[in-house]
């Protein structure tokens, strides 16, 4: 019992991570493609402006999980880190790399100063993702044995499965800044802003549709333990997302930007749930279940009481760090509000 509430808090703090730090990524990913220096400067203006308060509390979920992961299934997360130190190695300079690029380009004056920390900040935040998502697609697919560095460390991550996790990763990324961003520009009356990026928005969300589509044959083929699982037990969520997505597609053609932000989070949850029933009750697949993997009761129970009163605090916290950003007074505008 204590061991599902513990991996309910890990799952939550993973969804929150893919959902506000993944659509920073994805900003990233824009701002990689905005243009030239002087031509796409109104494109990184905004995108700094969006980002910038809350980029570095995004964060806070990803330690969350590691932290949760370490304490409640450490045989677990000593297996992953182990076997995936490359790809983990990569995230943890693309994490720093970006964080300290993108602050000195804000500090910086001069486009040849700013030049070098953007491409920086941009690189970092599609490599970042993609091999997040190696990682997760070598935990779905089953290469990731019990044990202290057990499973191949090249082909654990470099891997059918793992790169359409990578592909997958940088395409919600994107597609969710693009969402976000739509809102962002419409709430500030930069109407030019919020179409460009609807635009981007649209297009992001078809691709990710096609690479869904692709990934069902590249599981069935190399990943049969997951597609069987995502094809019965995760079936519900699996159809949920679609039609989130479609519904989505739909939103962002009216221009509903606000709603867009529910339904597109939405469809997110339902893959990222979706995987996790498919799964369950496996932590790593066909290796080791939720409740053999998991720390003694005393350590559990410690976590839980202590994982209870910090999502207390920490939770409104971040509400009103959100809402106090959404809040901020705009500029007069043509663009309505929807």
């Amino acid at each position: 019992m204590l061991a599902n509430v513990v991996l309910g808090f890990l799952w939550g703090g993973i969804t929150a991570y893919v959902l506000l730090a993944g659509a920073d990524f994805g900003a990233g990913f824009w701002d990689l493609l905005a243009g030239s220096a002087t031509g796409g400067v109104d494109k990184r203006r905004r995108i700094a402006e969006s980002i910038g308060p809350v980029w570095e509390a995004n964060h806070v979920w990803l330690i969350f999980a590691l932290v949760v992961t370490w304490t409640g299934f450490p045989s677990v997360f000593a297996a992953i880190a182990s076997t995936l130190y490359i790809p983990l190695t990569a995230v943890a300079i693309g994490i720093i790399l970006r964080g300290s690029a993108f602050a000195f380009r804000g500090a910086v004056t001069g486009l040849s100063l700013q030049r070098p920390f953007g491409a920086a900040f941009a690189a970092s935040s599609v490599v970042t993702p993609f091999f997040l998502g190696t990682v997760a697609g070598a935990i779905a697919s089953g290469r990731v044995p019990l044990g202290i560095a057990q499973g191949n460390v090249i082909s654990s991550w470099l891997n059918p499965t793992s790169i359409l996790g990578g592909a997958l990763a940088v395409e919600v990324s994107a597609y969710l800044a693009a969402v976000y961003l739509t809102r962002d520009c419409q709430r500030d009356n930069e109407r030019g802003l919020a179409l460009y990026f609807r635009r981007r928005a649209l297009v992001m969300g078809v691709i990710t549709g096609l690479t869904a589509l692709l990934g069902i044959v590249v599981l069935h083929s190399d990943a049969s333990r997951l597609f069987t699982g995502l094809t019965h037990r995760g079936l519900p969520l699996v159809l949920a997302s679609v039609v989130f997505g479609s519904l989505s597609l739909v939103l962002l053609v009216l221009q509903r930007f606000v709603a867009i932000r529910i339904t597109a989070a939405l469809a997110v949850i339902a893959v990222l749930w979706a995987w996790g029933l498919a799964q369950y009750p496996d932590v790593l697949a066909g290796e080791v279940t939720v409740s053999s993997a998991a720390a003694p009761d005393q350590t559990l129970l410690f976590l839980v009481v202590s994982l209870s009163i910090g999502s207390a605090i920490l939770i409104p916290s971040l509400v009103l760090l959100y809402s106090l950003f959404q809040s901020a007074p705009a500029k007069p505008s043509q663009l309505s509000s929807r």
